[in-house]
């Protein structure tokens, strides 16, 4: 009599990870995904440019910055002046 064999467990399944959202809300104009954003990394600059009503903001980036980081730079600078 040998011991029963165990039932093994399935292999988990990979995980989809979804690419970095690089288009925004505007908090001037209230558009839905019309702010894009440009990381320049050789000069260290972030741009982030509304195509509905042409604001634009920019910030200085270091290497671990995504587009998501400019967008709040620019959302956490817009509250500093209204406040």
């Amino acid at each position: 009599m040998g011991k029963a064999k165990s039932a093994r467990k399935p292999a988990p399944k990979p995980k989809i990870l979804l690419p970095p959202v690089a288009e925004f809300n505007c908090p001037f104009c209230y558009q839905i995904k019309t702010c894009s954003v440009v990381i320049d990394r050789s000069t260290k600059k972030g741009f982030i440019v509304c195509e509905n009503c042409k604001v634009s903001f920019g910030t200085t980036i270091h290497d671990l910055y995504q587009p998501i980081d400019v967008y709040n730079d620019w959302i956490d600078s817009c509250e500093r002046i209204n406040s």
